[in-house]
């Protein structure tokens, strides 16, 4: 994956707009891939979905918590990225009380899929969801990636969370910091 462009894809987010008022003050916005990635070095770290166990427990936490020392190792933004809606991604950041990382949604699973991440979790009630990985990528353009092994939607329960920790892609960063 190292030296691939990311795909061109267009985000639908949710942005705060108090000129909007009431008690859900916010309005559609797109947002492309390379206006989230240009000109910026960035950590993705994607991951089967909201308000599930490893995602809540372990993963998302764990960026939240070392997110200043991955800045400070010469990253501009820490993101997560999942196949789920922009409300419920708000509800789940709100939930963990994460404010520094930032949250992509990939609904439709279209940036998930043509990353060659999708897999089919129906066996499970889930549907199409992302399969855990962490990305670097310097002005769009992976720098370096982290898969966890045995990638599947074969009906396998396996969801490994090993090498896609923060505290891997941080000694990554500080190996490599100009």
């Amino acid at each position: 994956m190292q030296g691939r462009s990311l795909p061109d894809i267009t985000f639908k987010t949710r942005v705060r707009d108090e000129s909007i008022g009431g008690e859900n003050p916010y309005r559609w916005q797109d947002v492309t891939t390379s206006e989230v990635f240009a000109g910026k070095r960035v950590v993705v770290f994607s991951l089967p979905g909201a308000f599930t166990p490893t995602c809540s427990n372990e993963q998302c936490p764990a960026f939240e918590r070392l997110y200043d020392e991955i800045k400070a190792a010469g990253v501009d933004e820490v993101i997560c990225l999942t196949v789920n809606d922009a409300f419920v991604i708000h509800q789940w950041a709100r939930h963990l009380g994460v404010s520094k990382v930032k949250f992509l949604p990939d609904g439709s699973g279209r940036f998930t899929r043509r990353m060659g991440m999708l897999v089919d979790k129906d066996h499970l009630g889930f549907g199409y969801r992302s399969w855990r990985y962490v990305m670097v990528v310097d002005n769009g353009v992976i720098e370096q990636w982290y898969e966890e092994p045995g990638i599947n939607d074969a009906g396998l329960d396996d969801d490994p969370y090993t090498v896609t920790n923060p505290d891997v892609v941080l000694d990554y960063l500080r190996r490599t910091k100009a």
